[in-house]
């Protein structure tokens, strides 16, 4: 199955029926891998949302951030895995939403950590990302909406993964 590309349900906005104008999967995972900074959306206890910028990264099929195990969004997460990611253009926006989880596997810590320095210069070392003091966490996508504010009414297009899919390729594969 793989990724299904189609449209999304927005009642009254005229969108467009069809495949006419559809997003193609490698843009939208150029935005992915491109945003500088995201905003996460996790949802606290009392079932507020609670709305986060953080750096991250696109890396083997999902978004990977970090974050202080203290932090609220830490906590959100370990009661309720749900949460959403957005990059930061309002225009041309990927919104992901997924389920976090906490990876604490040596390896993978490592290469999301090359990955963050590699993209933002950060220059941060393996103790930076010790599991007792900040939490790697690891966004595993099941539905990613993306659109053009130019092409409005033609390019909403959501991408749903079944879960087994592997999102570095194109929708069908």
């Amino acid at each position: 199955m793989g990724v299904q590309r189609g449209r999304p349900l927005m009642p009254g906005y005229g969108i467009d029926e069809g495949e006419d104008g559809l997003l193609e999967w490698d843009m939208v995972l150029g935005r992915l891998r491109d945003s500088h900074n995201y905003w996460l959306v996790t949802v606290r206890p009392d079932g507020r949302p609670h709305a986060m910028p953080v750096w991250g990264v696109w890396l083997d099929g999902a978004m990977w951030w970090s974050s202080s195990v203290r932090s609220r969004k830490i906590r959100n997460l370990r009661a309720n895995p749900a949460c959403t990611m957005t990059t930061e253009d309002g225009r041309s926006p990927v919104i992901l939403d997924g389920a976090a989880e906490i990876v604490t596997d040596g390896a993978a810590i490592r290469a999301f950590l090359e990955a963050t320095n590699l993209k933002y210069d950060a220059g941060l070392d393996i103790g930076f990302l010790e599991p007792s003091v900040n939490a790697t966490v690891r966004v595993a996508p099941r539905e990613i909406f993306a659109l053009e504010e130019a092409r409005f009414v033609q390019s909403p297009t959501k991408f749903t993964l079944d879960g087994r899919a592997n999102p570095t390729t194109k929708p069908g594969g």
